[in-house]
């Protein structure tokens, strides 16, 4: 029983297998880019993208292609055109079995059993005829530069006809036209004469206008270039006239800061000068002092000399005499006498010498004080005829000082404005007889006495001693 049951499911098996094998073998899948045309009792019909079961001997299928089908169309024979010219067209045409199931069956009909070689010859031919119709009815130049209108015309043309086959056109392009007769080549010639002429034309016409630019542009920039130039001269011209006045009022200033610079140095000088004489004066009168003082000092210690040498004398005889007051007893009475007389003559003698030194030096220093007195008296009374005589005696020397800068001047500019008569050297000489003018003048602003008034007190000395004379006459 078990071996009759695993040869029941071994056989089993095996009729599944069989029955499997001959599935596989009856069932016939369609791919994307292809159809299968089942025809038998069934009638016919279109498998695309998908499978059916063919069952042998009562079915049977065939493969057609649905991918784009690419080739040249290119007549052996040469096309004429509208105007009779022959040309030779080369296209390319792409073309394929239009995907609906009664387009299919259509192609199938006309091509299922032919070689894609075969069919394509079939329908270039009918692509050629048709081309051959439409280029009759073009221009060489409407050929030539309107492709895509060729082109639209053929699929529009052939859509009738590639439908009764099953077929549609995908697209149709003219790769290349060419004629026998260089028509072509001639065709554009007037057109590139005429570009080229209008190109010389534009040319031309821009080197005018750009020559007229230029000599605008000339012109205008010499015009300005004038006027700029004619505007600089005037500028420098009148900067130079300003240049001009700012130096003549430079060098007036320079004469004026000058001239006032020697007046005040020579004022310097003179309030230097009288300063100084004063101070002379001063230290003369202190010197005096001081010799006087001196001398005092001198007595003093004159007197002290003689004082000290007084008592030394003292000192040491008593002491001498102490010291042989024993050893020489026996002629102390004598000798003291004698000894007594003696020192007693030379104390007197020593202070006769001193009193006459100290008389001396306190005459010689009366004499001096007594010649000051005199001195000072006579200056206080002849003060103001010294000072005169000073003034007179110096003006010349004070003329020199202030007129000594000019021998240091290499050159002198004279700046006349016009205005005054006197120019030149008389202007030079008058200028330093103004300044020898104001010394007098310079005298009484420094020391505050009246010239005038010196003079009359000078006239008044001066006739003081005659009046004198005369009354020592009278008496």
């Amino acid at each position: 029983m078990t071996n009759e049951m695993i040869l029941f499911v071994g056989l089993g098996v095996l009729a599944l297998i069989f029955l499997m094998g001959i599935l596989a073998r009856m069932y016939r899948k369609a791919g994307p880019n292809e159809a299968l045309v089942v025809y038998g009792f069934r009638g016919p019909r279109v498998i695309k993208g998908h499978g059916t079961v063919i069952f042998p001997m009562v079915e049977n299928c065939r493969e057609l292609s649905l991918e784009l089908m690419s080739f040249d169309v290119a007549p052996q024979q040469d096309l004429y055109t509208k105007q009779g010219v022959a040309v030779t067209v080369e296209a390319v045409a792409q073309i394929k079995v239009r995907s609906d199931q009664a387009s299919i069956l259509t192609a199938a009909e006309q091509f299922l059993t032919k070689t894609p070689p075969q069919r394509e010859g079939l329908i270039r031919l009918v692509m050629e005829g048709h081309l051959r119709g439409i280029i009759g009815q073009l221009t060489v130049e409407q050929i030539v530069k309107e492709p895509e209108m060729v082109g639209e015309r053929m699929r529009a043309t052939c859509a009738e006809d590639m439908s009764k086959m099953g077929l549609e056109v995908i697209s149709f392009t003219i790769k290349e036209v060419r004629d026998k007769n260089e028509y072509i080549a001639n065709m554009g010639k007037p057109d590139v004469a005429r570009i080229k002429r209008d190109a010389e034309m534009a040319t031309a016409d821009a080197e005018r206008d750009t020559a007229i630019k230029r000599a605008t542009a000339l012109r205008e920039s010499a015009v300005a270039k004038a006027q700029a130039d004619q505007e600089r001269v005037i500028a420098e011209t009148a900067s130079q006239a300003r240049q001009a006045e700012a130096q003549r009022d430079l060098e007036i200033k320079k004469a004026q800061f000058a001239e006032q610079s020697r007046r005040q140095q020579a004022q310097a000088d003179k309030a230097y000068e009288i300063q100084t004489n004063i101070m002379q004066q001063q230290v003369t009168a202190e010197q005096v002092k001081v010799q006087q003082v001196e001398k005092e000092g001198q007595i003093k210690v004159q007197e002290a000399e003689i004082t000290r040498h007084e008592k030394e004398l003292i000192a040491t005889i008593l002491k001498e005499a102490e010291v042989n007051k024993q050893r020489i007893e026996t002629l102390a009475a004598a000798e003291k006498s004698r000894l007594t007389a003696e020192a007693e003559g030379r104390a007197a003698a020593i202070r006769t010498q001193g009193e006459a030194e100290a008389s001396i030096i306190f005459q010689k220093g009366e004499a001096e004080a007594k010649a000051m007195n005199v001195k000072a008296e006579a200056y206080q009374e002849w003060n103001q005829a010294a000072v005169v005589d000073k003034l007179l005696t110096n003006m010349a020397d004070v003329v020199r000082a202030m007129a000594e800068p000019l021998s240091k001047v290499d050159k002198i500019t004279i700046v006349s404005t016009g205005n005054d008569g006197a120019a030149g050297v008389n202007k030079i000489t008058g200028d330093m007889t103004k300044i020898a003018a104001q010394v007098p003048a310079l005298f009484e602003a420094l020391s505050g006495m009246d010239i005038k008034q010196l003079m009359s007190s000078v006239q008044a000395i001066k006739e003081k001693p005659k009046s004198n004379g005369d009354a020592a006459g009278q008496h």
